[in-house]
């Protein structure tokens, strides 16, 4: 289940869903949700972009959650519209948003990305 720096972990059950969330919790790490599905055209275009920026930003964890196989955890994030992304650190939500836009991702990875994360943020939320 776990997989190495830089790469796209895709999610095939809640608990392996929940594993990730929970270990990324534990080191601190921003974690980046893409939630899609297989007949989005937005979502099949965004994917070798998403995988880039795993690569790019190794210090995050990238999720990818396909609705279709896991509606749990997509009701639970009330997700409604493909591709969503949500940006989150410590169980908290920094930040989400709706479409395959890059630059949007880039720049929202940009503004949450932080090397050595678990060190440099002090204070952990608490659940």
């Amino acid at each position: 289940m776990a997989a190495a720096e830089g790469a796209v972990i895709a999610c095939h059950t809640k608990d392996e869903f929940d594993a990730q969330m929970a270990k990324a919790y534990e080191a601190g790490k921003l974690v980046i949700i893409d939630f899609m599905t297989s007949w989005c055209h937005g979502c099949q275009e965004i994917a070798p972009v998403y995988a880039e920026y795993a690569k790019k930003y190794p210090a995050a964890v990238f999720l990818k959650v396909n609705t279709e196989e896991l509606e749990e955890v997509a009701k639970k994030y009330n997700i409604h519209s493909y591709p969503t992304f949500f940006f989150i650190r410590n169980g908290g939500t920094l930040e989400s948003f709706v479409g395959a836009d890059p630059e949007k991702l880039e720049d929202t990875i940009k503004k949450y990305y932080v090397v050595g994360a678990s060190s440099c943020l002090g204070v952990r939320l608490r659940r």
